[in-house]
């Protein structure tokens, strides 16, 4: 399994305009086609801080979604909020436990 890891801050005057934002669109993302899992996390002690995790199918499958439509109008709303420059990362799963 191929496992996406996005770090993202946010001034604070933002904060309440992403999650809005991720509300609309996090269901899309979800249904795209290679996507398995999404989930926000925020930060317990750095409150503007927030991950997304998500699983998928292969990385050709994130590709496609950073490559599309969806992913762009994504972005351009997500990007000119942030108060620092995001991380990422992929990763491949290796084991859960349970």
């Amino acid at each position: 399994m191929f496992v996406r890891i996005v770090k993202m801050s946010f001034a604070d005057e933002n904060i309440k305009p992403f999650l809005a934002n991720f509300e609309t669109v996090k269901q899309k993302i979800r249904d795209f086609e290679g996507c398995q899992f999404l989930e926000l996390y925020r930060d317990k002690h750095n409150t503007n801080i927030f991950f997304t995790y998500s699983y998928w199918n292969t990385e050709v499958d994130l590709n496609n979604y950073r490559h599309s439509e969806l992913f762009k109008g994504v972005w351009s709303k997500t990007k000119p909020m942030f108060n620092a420059k995001p991380e990422a990362w992929s990763v491949d799963k290796i084991a859960t436990i349970k």
